[in-house]
Formats: C-alpha cells, sequence, structure tokens
C-alpha cells in the first residue's frame, strides 16, 4: 500500500512542482526507493537470524549446555520438525537468546497434531504418558522410517517383557513368535490398512533376536555394496523397485548366503487409538487366504542416520514363498505356484490309484471267476 501511494505521489509531484524542485525532489524520491528495496531485503535477514545452526551451535554441544538441553544434530536435522526450524515450536526465541534472560517457550504437539492427540487423550495411555514420553520431538520420524523392534522398545518402557508375553501366551498360540515378529502397534491400534515391509537380516556367530540373525546396518550393506548404493544388492536394474525377479537373484546368490529377508506385517497409517479391537483376536485377520495386505509389501533399507528408506516391491511377490520370500511365511495365506502343482499331483495320484485299481478289477472280473 506504501509502495503504491509512493507512486502515486510522484506522479502528482511532477504534474504541480517546478521542473528544478521536481529534480532535487525525484532524487529524493529516488534514495527513498533505494532505501525501502533494502528493507525489503533485510527482512528476512533479520527474521532468520537465528537460525537452525545458531541453536545448534550451542545445544549440539553436550558440554556447553549440558545433557538436558543437548540436541543430538546427526538425528535432528533429518527429521521433518527440523524442517520447520527451532523458532516454529520455541517462538519466544530471539536474536539475543539467551542473554535476553527470557524463558523458552515449547509448542504442544496438538497444535499440529490435533486428530492424532484426540485419538490418543481418549485411551488410558493418556493417563499415563505425554506425547513426549514416547515420542523425543529432536528424533521423531514416520513409521516407514522406523524398524519394528524400535517401536516395540518404546512400549517396553512401561511394559516389561515377560509381563507382555504371559499375558499373550494365555490366548494366543505362539506368543513369542508372534511378539518378536510383529510391532505391538499391529495389533493395539484401530488401524485398519496393513502392509508387508521386509527387512535385509543377517547371521550371528552367537543367537540373538530373529533366531541367530540381527536386523544388518547401513555399514554392513555397504561393505558388500562397494562404491555403488545399497540398493544395488537387490535393485540389480536400479528402477527404485524390486521386482520377483530381483528377490530370487538376491535369495539364491551365494554371496548373501549369510543374508534373509525377515518379513513383519505393520499399519500402512499411523492411529493413536490404542484400541485392540475384537477382530484382532481373530486368527483370520491376518492368516486368511491371499489378504490384501499380504499383496503390497515394501523392502525397508537402512540409511546412513540410523534409519530407513523403504522401496516399493512388486505387488504379490511376498506369495511365492518358494523363491521370492522364502524366509517369510504366513500361515494360510502365503502361497507357492510350484508347491501348488506338486499339491495337485499327489491329490491326482490319490484318485488315480483307487479308481485305476477298481477299474482293473472290473476289466479282469471274467478272468477272476475261473
Amino acid at each position: 500500500m506504501f509502495i503504491l501511494e509512493l507512486g502515486c505521489s510522484r506522479r502528482f509531484l511532477s504534474e504541480f512542482l517546478p521542473k528544478g524542485k521536481y529534480m532535487k525532489m525525484d532524487r529524493s524520491i529516488n534514495y527513498l526507493w533505494s532505501l525501502l528495496f533494502l528493507m525489503v531485503l533485510a527482512v528476512p535477514l533479520s527474521a532468520s537470524a537465528m537460525e537452525m545452526d545458531d541453536c545448534l551451535g550451542c545445544h549440539g554441544d553436550a558440554d556447553e549446555v549440558g545433557d538436558e538441553l543437548f540436541i543430538d544434530a546427526d538425528k535432528f536435522i533429518p527429521t521433518v520438525h527440523a524442517e520447520m526450524g527451532c523458532v516454529t515450536c520455541h517462538e519466544s526465541v530471539t536474536d539475543e537468546h539467551p542473554d535476553d534472560g527470557e524463558a523458552v517457550s515449547k509448542s504442544d504437539c496438538l497444535d499440529c497434531h490435533e486428530e492424532l492427540g484426540s485419538q490418543y487423550m481418549a485411551t488410558e495411555h493418556a493417563e499415563y504418558a505425554v506425547c513426549s514420553d514416547c515420542h523425543d520431538p529432536h528424533q521423531v520420524h514416520g513409521i516407514e522410517a522406523v524398524s519394528g523392534p524400535t517401536m516395540n522398545q518404546q512400549c517396553s518402557q512401561c511394559h516389561e517383557d515377560t509381563d507382555v508375553m504371559d499375558s499373550h501366551a494365555e490366548w494366543l498360540p505362539q506368543a513369542s513368535l508372534h511378539i518378536r515378529k510383529l510391532p505391538c502397534i499391529t495389533c493395539h491400534t484401530s488401524a485398519e490398512g496393513y502392509e508387508i515391509v521386509l527387512n535385509i537380516t543377517q547371521k550371528q556367530k552367537k543367537a540373538e533376536g530373529l533366531k541367530g540373525y540381527r536386523f544388518s546396518s547401513y555399514a554392513d550393506l555397504k561393505e558388500i555394496s562397494g562404491e555403488k548404493e545399497i540398493q544395488s544388492i537387490i535393485d540389480i536394474d536400479g528402477d527404485n523397485n524390486i521386482s520377483l525377479a530381483e528377490l530370487r537373484t538376491f535369495n539364491r546368490n551365494p554371496a548373501y548366503k549369510n543374508f534373509h529377508l525377515s518379513g513383519t506385517m505393520v499399519p500402512s497409517e499411523i492411529s493413536h487409538d490404542l484400541t485392540t479391537l475384537d477382530n484382532r483376536y481373530d486368527c483370520t485377520f491376518c492368516h486368511a487366504s491371499g489378504p490384501g495386505s499380504i499383496q503390497t509389501s515394501f523392502l525397508a533399507l537402512p540409511t546412513e542416520d540410523g534409519y530407513y528408506r523403504r522401496m516399493t516391491v512388486e505387488k504379490g511377490a511376498m506369495l511365492d514363498t518358494l523363491y521370492g520370500t522364502p524366509n517369510f511365511y504366513m500361515t494360510g495365506s502365503t502361497r507357492s505356484p510350484v508347491m501348488n502343482i506338486i499339491g495337485l499331483i499327489i491329490i491326482c495320484g490319490g484318485f488315480i490309484m483307487p479308481i485305476g485299481h477298481g477299474t482293473l478289477r472290473f476289466l479282469t472280473r471274467k478272468n477272476r471267476k475261473h
């Protein structure tokens, strides 16, 4: 508005002032325009004076601010919160911080996560834990960037492993296998959509984790991929999509004999309604013939910063348990075309024997009369 008025005033003065006075006035107006232009340029500079780098200059050093105020930059920078900037949540921080003596404000998680917050506040958990008890705002990531065991670590802060095992064993067959293979939120959530996530695991000299296998780290996979990206271990054609043929090649490669693909079933969307729905007690919820969830799958590859990124896997690849995913098998849903053929031959053979024997006896009945 001010710029528009300045332009109108300039045209008005050119019509009514003498030329000499107008020329002096015009130079003054030009100076004013230049000053205004510099002010416009200076606005973003002053507003961004306290950038994230400035904050981490102090808070990234535990010796300077102490453990309570220390922020691990390697874990914070890859998060979505880091993209928003520190002052988005800590609005009271000024360019003079901390010398201004002002207390640092903290945003309420519900300011952004209102829907998830309303779900959570309706659960019993809300009486015992706030958001930051489970989610460090300076290290928080989406479900696609976190492994199943890491998700369960949040639950184990309050729920003892032995208690969880005992309570599930009262009604759940193979309770230890389910708890070891699945994130808690697979069952303890109101989410309806599910998908299969594969992780590359490797054999251990000493038995630990998934029956002697542990999740491979970025360094582990980088050692065998060499100068190439670690995804090249499976994604041979580099199209960022894992085909069934590529899964077969990986599983048959003798160089990877100590590696295998471990799969788990996770919700496709985040829900903080931790209610255990009745259908979770029904085995057919997961173990149904060819459920939609088993058609959609991803390969989770570790990143250098300790998290994961996903690559899509060919639809339906999980159903080929003989060659595609030999280490992932879900009773009642996983299928192998080869095993289907073998089964059909066995069934047909079972019918052929009595039918053939009966037919032969019928044709030779006259001979047997003598």
